[in-house]
């Protein structure tokens, strides 16, 4: 479970650890380092690949790590485009959407994790 937490925090940090006043609207670290031009989606996607690596170390089956790798290609691949990609990087949330597939898999939700 402190694996999955861990995965949980990162995937909060990359993705909406920020929230922007009176909206239900969050960004993260993944928007903010992708508007460096060149490194800053490699950057992210470098920590996308933590959570991935998490995930085949716990035993998440080749077909979802497939999943998430995908994920993670085409959040790096589109946010990349300038102007596009910094709008795209704050709506994809690619690693929400791994900590769900990994979630989805062992038949957990973000309250088993809160115990």
């Amino acid at each position: 479970m402190a694996r999955l937490r861990r995965m949980r925090g990162l995937a909060r940090l990359m993705d909406t650890a920020l929230r922007i006043p009176g909206t239900r609207f969050a960004f993260g670290a993944d928007s903010v380092i992708g508007l460096i031009p060149g490194v800053g989606d490699l950057a992210a996607a470098a920590a996308s690949l933590i959570i991935i690596n998490e995930a085949r170390r716990l035993g998440v089956p080749n077909g979802k790590l497939v999943k998430m790798l995908v994920n993670v290609g085409f959040d790096t691949v589109c946010g990349s485009v300038p102007l596009f990609g910094d709008v795209f990087d704050a709506y994809f949330k690619s690693n929400r959407r791994n900590l769900r597939l990994v979630m989805e898999h062992f038949g957990l939700d973000h309250a088993d994790l809160d115990r």
